[in-house]
């Protein structure tokens, strides 16, 4: 293959390629292919019968081309994936103000309440809920369902003393059994309304009411 048919190929390739690292890895490609073929020619060439000075000017502009083509490629590829991140964050502030549902047992007590559901993969005998503050102490606690299936819980923030709370994080904790005294399998999900959205890391982040959570967690908005 020729210099130049190995331009002209580079060229096409150039033409058409995306900003995808694939795209950017071929045209490296072809820049060091184009760059060993010209170097091999000078090498090879005839002492007595060189390169025609306008034709290797001629394949020193299309070399210039094709390097010119690798740096933008690149360039497009980091443009790309800023333009991702963005989009990722653009996206996720539509969560603001909704009220998301996310695996975990620690919400945020908004507006004099905080929420969650729980499963229960079987009837268990007896359901012990315990609400807990960020330092661990239990501020609450109560009989909770015992059928198998989903069952909500709300806090009102009023701690066993008679104590209203109006803000702070809270963990909710599930003692189940069934008659026999084994224990019961359960899945605990919480519930809140976002509050802030950060994309700065690249992957979106919700803030509920003080909580972080993934908005690739989230599973169900309303």
């Amino acid at each position: 293959m020729s210099v130049s048919a190995l331009s002209s190929t580079s060229s096409t390739t150039a033409t058409t390629a995306s900003s995808s690292s694939s795209s950017s890895a071929s045209l490296v490609n072809n820049y060091q292919s184009f760059l060993t073929l010209l170097l091999k020619q000078l090498e090879v060439q005839d002492p007595t019968d060189p390169v025609d000075t306008s034709e290797y000017t001629s394949q020193l502009v299309q070399l210039a081309s094709l390097e010119q083509q690798v740096s933008n490629g690149e360039k497009l590829d980091t443009l790309n994936t800023s333009i991702s991140a963005l989009g990722t964050g653009t996206n996720a502030i539509g969560y603001l103000g909704k009220t998301v549902e996310a695996e975990g047992s620690t919400t945020a007590l908004q507006d004099g309440a905080a929420s969650w559901e729980y499963d229960l993969d079987s009837t268990a005998s007896k359901v012990t809920l315990t609400v807990k503050d960020s330092s661990g102490n239990t501020v609450y606690s109560e009989k909770g369902e015992t059928a198998s299936g989903t069952h909500d819980f709300t806090w009102d923030g009023t701690d066993a003393d008679g104590t209203t709370h109006s803000s702070g994080n809270y963990t909710l904790s599930i003692s189940a059994v069934n008659s026999s005294g084994a224990a019961v399998t359960t899945t605990t999900r919480f519930k809140g309304t976002v509050t802030g959205v950060d994309s700065s890391s690249g992957t979106a982040t919700l803030s509920v009411g003080g909580v972080s959570v993934s908005a690739d967690d989230v599973l169900a908005i309303s």
